[in-house]
């Protein structure tokens, strides 16, 4: 059967692809050749996506030396954005919460404050910041988002009372 780089409990594009089972999950998160060989896929596509992954144990990034050249890329072809999306969402499935977190301000930070990928803004905010599993992560997340989001009177990601309030 078709094999997934990145694969998740739900169908993706590909109907071949078989989604994963909990008992799945849990034999991939007890193989440490399987988390091994995961880790080494995610900074596979991060490189393509001009992304270094700095520190495996954090899940700290930086952009790449290509990043410009990569950028262009993401801000051209969307269909990176389902990819990204996935990944995400696979990173929480496996026990790489904070790697989705790392992950996903590193976007809001190039869309919304260093605002070089103007075309992966909407995907950011509407599907990127909705795979962080923490509800906690999830809000100082969207309270960045909405620091950086202008005009912010249009943000609709959060209420507005609530964010002003945000500690």
């Amino acid at each position: 059967f078709p094999f997934r780089l990145f694969p998740l409990r739900e169908h993706g594009m590909n109907w071949r692809a078989k989604p994963l089972t909990c008992q799945e999950i849990q034999a991939f998160k007890k193989s440490k050749e399987v988390m091994q060989r995961f880790i080494r896929a995610y900074q596979l596509m991060l490189r393509f996506y001009g992304i270094t992954l700095i520190n495996e144990k954090t899940g700290e990034l930086k952009r790449a030396e290509n990043w410009a050249e990569r950028f262009q890329n993401l801000n051209w072809f969307s269909h990176n954005n389902l990819r990204i999306t996935r990944i995400l969402k696979c990173l929480g499935e496996m026990g790489y919460e904070h790697y989705q977190v790392h992950l996903v301000k590193f976007f809001l930070t190039e869309t919304l404050v260093k605002e070089t990928l103007p075309n992966v803004k909407r995907s950011a905010l509407d599907y990127f910041l909705f795979t962080i599993r923490s509800k906690r992560k999830r809000r100082e997340l969207v309270h960045y988002a909405w620091q950086h989001f202008k005009p912010r009177g249009s943000f609709v990601w959060g209420p507005q009372d609530k964010l002003l309030k945000y500690r």
